[in-house]
C-alpha cells in the first residue's frame, strides 16, 4: 500500500504547483495590462530585454504549468520554473521579509498590505524540487509513454525470439 501511495505522491504536487503557474502565466500573457505591467516590472528591476523575457516567463509559467499538470517534460519544466522562482524571490520579494502576509499598517478601512514576502516562493521551490528529484509519478504523460515504449520493445523481442 505504501508503494502505491508513494507512486501517486507527485500527482497533487503536479496539480497544485502546475495550476498556480498556469494562473500566474495567464496573467502575464493574456490579462488586460498584465503583459505590459510585467514588462514594466522587469524593466524596474533591471532585467535585460524585458519585453522578450516577459513573453518567455509567461510562456514557461502558463505552458509549463499545463505540462506539469499533464505530467509531461516535468524535470526540465520544473527546472525552468525553479529559475523563475529564484529570480522573483531574490529580486522582488526577499526585501519584503519572510511572511506572505506583509501588513504595513492599519487604517479605519482595515489592514494595509505591502509586497508579499518570500514564504510562498519557498513552498513553490519545495514542490518543484520534489518534482525534479522524483519525476512525474503516476497518471502522467511521461509514464504512459514509457509504458507504451516498454510494451512495443517487449513485443518486438517476443517476435524476434519466435522467429
Amino acid at each position: 500500500m505504501r508503494k502505491l501511495l508513494s507512486d501517486y505522491a507527485m500527482l497533487p504536487i503536479r496539480l497544485f504547483v502546475g495550476s498556480a503557474f498556469v494562473f500566474h502565466g495567464y496573467g502575464k500573457l493574456f490579462a488586460a495590462g498584465g503583459h505590459d505591467g510585467f514588462v514594466g516590472m522587469l524593466q524596474g528591476i533591471g532585467i535585460p530585454l524585458p519585453d522578450l523575457f516577459a513573453w518567455v516567463v509567461g510562456f514557461i509559467e502558463f505552458g509549463g504549468g499545463f505540462a506539469l499538470i499533464a505530467g509531461a517534460w516535468v524535470v526540465p519544466v520544473a527546472a525552468l520554473q525553479t529559475v523563475i522562482i529564484l529570480v522573483a524571490l531574490f529580486t522582488v520579494h526577499f526585501d519584503a521579509g519572510f511572511s506572505f502576509m506583509n501588513v504595513i499598517g492599519v487604517t479605519e478601512a482595515g489592514p494595509q498590505f505591502g509586497l508579499p514576502g518570500y514564504e510562498v516562493h519557498l513552498l513553490y521551490l519545495g514542490g518543484l524540487l520534489a518534482l525534479i528529484m522524483n519525476g512525474p509519478g503516476a497518471l502522467s504523460v511521461e509514464r504512459a509513454i514509457a509504458a507504451r515504449r516498454e510494451s512495443v520493445t517487449s513485443l518486438n523481442l517476443t517476435r524476434r525470439n519466435a522467429a
